[in-house]
């Protein structure tokens, strides 16, 4: 999703040639709209390359010399990181550690090379703040780590690597913990998004006018990715500094029920729908006080959020009625 809406932000906003990085059997639906540029070459290219194979790395970092890296690739699910907890931890801990090494090493032949880089940990490394010791303003990036998750303890990995490379190495690494951003594109297996897709399916009778949900109080401040994507932006460009890491979301904050009443509220069949907790959707730990404070990034940037939490959760409504109406089949989930 992120990487998507990024490629169409900086295809838009710049004159950037841009390389996706993709597996040979990475799913390409995000990415339709673009396929067109890549056939062409139009500035738009796809390079094969895996976070768990070292060497495609490297030939990809010797091959494209990039001036910009935002890392974004991760196993980004949390709850698929319980049942898959090693999978997570080798994938965004040393994947992020062979992408970076593959860096360093052209770094050390080639010293005109020195990419500006961003690395994306998480708001989940944060984890189960206690009320109590939540700041008042929101958690900022001094507040301790204390992960919910496989998936949020292999972000503190890349989170710390990301320092680790540029304090070591003088490498120009700055780290992101973005908060809960969504949007089109979004995964069905993310709750916003879950919820839009069976709302969706709902509408055209695909299934019963029932929405399977998991936790439903836990605390959420959302951004649309959109916005998510300037701010990538804006952190590479706006006076770069290496080693620094922010804390960056939306301005929109609400449980996950009142997400949830919100599409519900934008249904055609809004007074059909009826509500049901599935246990396999609760994570045995959870995240729920996820609100941050972004002033770190804003001061620095001038960056704020444009999109309104309302437009966010119609437009992912409408991208899932969209995706529907193809007549495409899709898990229940």
């Amino acid at each position: 999703m992120v990487g998507s809406h990024l490629c169409d932000f900086l295809l838009e906003n710049t004159d950037w040639d841009i390389y996706g990085v993709c597996r040979w059997r990475s799913p390409l639906d995000n990415v339709q709209h673009l396929i067109d540029r890549v056939n062409k070459k139009d500035r738009v290219f796809f390079e094969y390359a895996d976070l768990n194979d070292q060497i495609s790395l490297l030939n990809v970092i010797q091959k494209v010399k990039p001036n910009y890296i935002f890392h974004l690739a991760a196993q980004s699910y949390p709850l698929t990181s319980f049942d898959s907890p090693i999978d997570t931890l080798n994938t965004n801990i040393l994947g992020t550690s062979r992408l970076l090494e593959a860096v360093h090493l052209m770094m050390n032949q080639d010293e005109k090379f020195n990419p500006v880089i961003h690395v994306c940990a998480s708001s989940e490394v944060f984890g189960k703040i206690p009320a109590e010791k939540k700041p008042k303003e929101g958690i900022n990036e001094d507040c301790p780590f204390h992960p919910a998750s496989p998936y949020a303890i292999s972000k503190v990995g890349t989170d710390l690597l990301g320092r680790y490379y540029a304090e070591a190495y003088g490498m120009k690494i700055m780290t992101t913990r973005m908060f809960t951003h969504t949007g089109p594109r979004r995964g069905d297996v993310f709750h916003e998004s879950s919820f839009a897709k069976q709302i969706a399916m709902i509408e055209t009778g695909m299934i019963p006018p029932v929405v399977k949900v998991g936790n439903l109080k836990s605390l959420r401040t959302y951004a649309d990715v959109r916005d998510a994507v300037r701010a990538y932006y804006m952190l590479v460009t706006i006076n770069p500094i290496s080693g620094e890491y922010y804390n960056i979301g939306g301005s929109y904050t609400c449980e996950v029920g009142d997400t949830l009443n919100t599409l519900i509220s934008m249904s055609t069949h809004k007074d059909k729908i009826k509500i049901e907790v599935e246990k396999a959707r609760l994570r045995p730990i959870d995240a729920d006080l996820q609100v941050p404070d972004c002033r770190k990034f804003k001061e620095h940037t001038g960056w704020s959020p444009e999109i309104s939490f309302e437009q966010t959760m119609r437009d992912l409504l409408d991208y899932w009625r969209k995706q529907i109406k193809n007549g495409k089949e899709f898990l229940t989930r």
